[in-house]
């Protein structure tokens, strides 16, 4: 089953290990090694990076959506309201009328 994970682009749900806050070092490291090896995917449409997302296939994902948001995606309990809290319209586009960092 594929989850939006914003701007019209999805990812396998089941391919997921784990949805991980960009925040700490080691995550820091890990996207950059992911980088260094063209491992990374980045579906941020050049806004910030907000999770990061790890694959079965060591594959890193880098959306613009909260951690939060992309668990309660996996978990199917994303409704219309929480997609505005995010800055995206029920299409999964991202509203125009919020500042982008």
């Amino acid at each position: 089953m594929l989850i939006n994970v914003g701007f019209g682009n999805s990812i396998n749900k089941d391919r997921i290990i784990a949805a991980v806050s960009p925040e700490t070092a080691p995550i820091k490291r890990l996207v950059q090694d992911a980088k260094d090896q063209n491992r990374v995917i980045d579906v941020t449409c050049g806004r910030k990076t907000r999770a990061v997302i790890i694959t079965d296939s060591d594959h890193v994902i880098l959306p613009a959506l909260k951690c939060e948001t992309v668990a309660a995606k996996i978990a199917g309990r994303v409704h219309a309201d929480e997609n505005a809290e995010n800055g995206e319209a029920e299409n999964g586009e991202h509203d125009e009328t919020e500042e982008t960092e």
